[in-house]
């Protein structure tokens, strides 16, 4: 067995998977697609930011014909879908130059590693960006891809290429890993470079800085949501206070005047013509 640090932080993961080799299998196993790089780029943004959000990708890489991200989130949030399909498509974007044409030089794709997985329980979902006829038969006209994986949920049917990377991961969160149960070199070597005895104190304090960073997160998450609810019970019970409202105005409709209503429950004389109408 081996002590391993969780690449569940993002410092961690970085650190295993910017090794151009690790970086160039994992995506060849989980996209199929040969990409020949010497770098990849951590906490990438682009110049100029696309639209109002500047975007930062764990890891970046790209050769002449491909533009490769990977993120990493262990947190689950409402949002993780719709933000990284915003992440994709100002990668995306960013490569407009011309409005002659619009087929960007790169395809771009994005691989999601959702280590604590999501309400849906699913070992991958896709967006396939290619138009697909009414059959489902796609046209081969756009390349680009996003693909969550969810390690957690690995399954018999879960691709066999993928399954000792999702495996290493999901094996790697408590913090240790048999290693004699993997066999790919590259797997092997993610091992090697998150062994505890070979951080840094630098790695450490990110690490740690991660965790309190998800636990602020989610506090100010939990507390939106409590304020919300606690919102909701306020407008019900000034909802119910004005019902009351209009139900002792309802019984004063045939006795007293517009007026005189309005006075005793608070109403205005337009609801009470309104109550007069329902009538």
């Amino acid at each position: 067995m081996q002590a391993v640090a969780s690449l569940r932080y993002g410092v961690i993961f970085k650190k295993a998977f910017s090794q151009p080799d690790v970086f160039t299998a994992f995506v060849k196993d989980i996209l199929g697609v040969d990409i020949i790089i010497d770098h990849v780029e951590t906490e990438k943004s682009f110049p100029s930011p696309v639209g109002n959000v500047n975007n930062h990708f764990d890891l970046f890489a790209e050769d002449k014909i491909n533009r490769i991200i990977v993120d990493i989130q262990h947190r689950r949030y409402p949002d993780h879908y719709h933000r990284f399909l915003h992440y994709h498509c100002a990668a995306l974007l960013e490569q407009a130059v011309s409005s002659q044409d619009y087929r960007p030089a790169l395809a771009v794709y994005t691989i999601v590693v959702l280590t604590s997985g999501d309400k849906h329980g699913r070992d991958m979902s896709l967006i396939d960006f290619d138009p697909k006829d009414r059959h489902g038969q796609g046209l081969g006209e756009i390349p680009h891809k996003i693909v969550y994986i969810c390690p957690k949920y690995l399954n018999d049917e879960t691709p066999e290429a993928w399954r000792e990377w999702l495996l290493a991961i999901n094996d790697s969160l408590d913090e240790q890993v048999d290693e004699t149960h993997y066999h790919k070199a590259c797997v092997q070597k993610v091992f090697a470079s998150i062994q505890k005895n070979t951080l840094t104190p630098e790695d450490r304090a990110r690490m740690k800085d991660e965790y309190s960073e998800d636990l602020l997160r989610r506090e100010e998450w939990e507390k939106g949501i409590a304020k919300g609810r606690e919102e909701g019970r306020e407008e019900g019970r000034e909802e119910g206070k004005l019902e009351g409202k209009r139900e002792i105005a309802r019984n004063l409709l045939d006795i007293l005047d517009d007026t005189t209503i309005a006075k005793k429950t608070g109403l205005t004389v337009v609801e009470i013509l309104n109550l007069r109408q329902e009538k």
